[in-house]
């Protein structure tokens, strides 16, 4: 669908790989930039409510210009010179406010730049903002009590998802050039279903960690192409010596050419898992549309499941995400900050608290086996293909799903399902578009493949991407031409 012309429109409508390079050329201005990104926030973000804490805008030309100064002598500071770049709000940034969505900490100012923000920062972005998230990212709707609630710019009577909801909206409406977001349950996923853009999780270990365990959280890259996500990955990735557990590559790989052939690659397709897994009716019929596109990439596409109980990983899931929560025990026990939880996390809260040592381990043991039982399926398929969400995006009124085609959900995240097994297995996942149903909803796939194998998988989603373009082809509403 075509957008609407003019100069600030087309520079706006750049990949970031695009418009880094026109930057480095000196033929638009970080000046010019900045401008146009904020003269465009101010016209679309009040639907949305993607961008919060938005710095002013005074203070941000005047580092655009110092961006462009810089430029002039010579110094380039890497592919994002210029860019105005907004970091989730369960991530600090040094001097902008930190409230992970929470009224417990709708004053806190961050200290420090967490490690991935520090690299963004040094690859030339300059800091406009936050991005909106759910409180402390319990649950994929965005919506807190600090900012309020981001919709989708494809129906902005519905939810944007979560819990990168604001990352994901912005992109979708070209409020910023890339986007960063974390995962536990599918936050650079289900958004990115949602709002018909690209979320990548990393395998475990490729954007560092610090500390000794591997939790499910990682932090990752969105963006409006496969490139665009590579570069951003490339930036956030790399070793740290406060990460024992980080993968060692050089994060270069991930600038090179996506290009390769496919012909004879094999993936399976593990759908609803044979009807365990409730979905919203025209959800698979969507993602099952994508077939014919592997195959024409020269993939062969089987139903095929893992020879493990999903019920398994569901149990051993909760109990692992149980166990991170533990962290905010003390904010639990105090009656006055617990009374400002919102209701998904003291439900966490209560059995995080109440687990032993024996729960923990059990759990860890039931996911050991999860992952062998995938690795046993990878000695056949070279990828696995799974819905990237179970529903389409719901009212922006409504918490979560409370049932799916008749079937009802027992916990607020369970109509999440689809993305827990491989956040179990810590493996790399694309989250690309497969188009909208015939409202104009937007879904999407996840392409999953083995642990480290973080750039055959983008490998495989540019090529998909490259056939299918649904990011060009159908922007949200208010960027089309009436």
């Amino acid at each position: 669908m075509a957008t609407s012309a003019g100069p600030a429109t087309e520079l706006l409508m750049f990949d970031a790989l695009e418009l880094s390079g026109k930057i480095k050329r000196r033929e638009v201005s970080c000046v010019e930039t900045m401008t146009a990104y904020l003269d465009h926030i101010e016209i679309h973000n009040p639907t949305v409510n993607a961008i919060v804490a938005l710095r002013d805008r005074e203070e941000l030309i005047a580092e655009a210009r110092e961006r462009d100064d810089q430029l002039a002598q010579g110094q380039y500071l890497g592919w994002m010179h210029g860019f105005p770049h907004a970091v989730k709000d369960l991530s600090a940034v040094k001097g902008l406010p930190f409230t992970s969505g929470s009224a417990i900490f709708a004053d806190r100012i961050a200290e420090a730049d967490d490690l991935f923000v520090a690299r963004i920062r040094a690859a030339g972005a300059i800091i406009i903002g936050k991005t909106n998230t759910p409180e402390f990212g319990y649950g994929s709707q965005t919506y807190n009590p600090v900012y309020g609630t981001t919709v989708s710019p494809y129906d902005t009577s519905r939810t944007a998802g979560g819990s990168s909801g604001g990352a994901a909206a912005a992109l979708a409406l070209r409020m910023l050039p890339v986007a960063d977001g974390t995962d536990y349950m599918g936050s650079l996923r289900n958004p990115a279903a949602f709002n018909n853009v690209v979320g990548f999780r990393p395998s475990w270990g490729r954007i560092p960690e610090p500390g000794f365990i591997a939790q499910g959280a990682v932090a990752g890259p969105m963006g409006r192409s496969v490139t665009d996500v590579a570069h951003l990955l490339s930036t956030m990735a790399g070793p740290d010596a406060n990460a024992p557990l980080a993968i060692d590559e050089d994060p270069e790989i991930f600038t090179r050419t996506l290009e390769r052939s496919f012909r004879g690659a094999r993936i399976a397709w593990v759908g609803d898992w044979n009807g365990y897994l409730a979905t919203e009716p025209g959800v698979l019929d969507l993602c099952e549309s994508a077939f014919p596109i592997f195959a024409d990439l020269g993939c062969e596409v089987d139903a095929a499941l893992p020879d493990y109980d999903p019920a398994h990983i569901w149990d051993s899931f909760l109990t692992w995400r149980w166990w991170a929560q533990l962290g905010m025990a003390d904010l639990y026990a105090d009656p006055r900050t617990r009374a400002l939880m919102k209701p998904e996390m003291v439900w966490e809260m209560e059995h995080a608290v109440a687990l032993s040592a024996l729960d923990i381990t059990a759990a860890a043991q039931k996911r050991n086996d999860w992952n062998a039982a995938l690795n046993t399926l990878f000695e056949t398929y070279d990828f696995v293909l799974a819905p990237s969400a179970q529903v389409f995006p719901f009212d922006k009124e409504q918490h979560w799903p409370q049932s799916i085609a008749g079937r009802s959900m027992d916990t607020y995240h369970r109509w999440m399902e689809t993305v827990v097994p491989w956040t179990m297995a810590g493996v790399p996942i694309a989250a690309v578009p497969v188009g909208v149903d015939d409202r104009g909803l937007p879904m999407g796939v996840q392409i999953i493949g083995r642990h480290g194998a973080d750039r055959s998988v983008l490998q495989l989603a540019y090529a998909y991407e490259q056939a299918t373009r649904w990011v060009e082809r159908i922007v949200p509403p208010a960027l089309q031409v009436r």
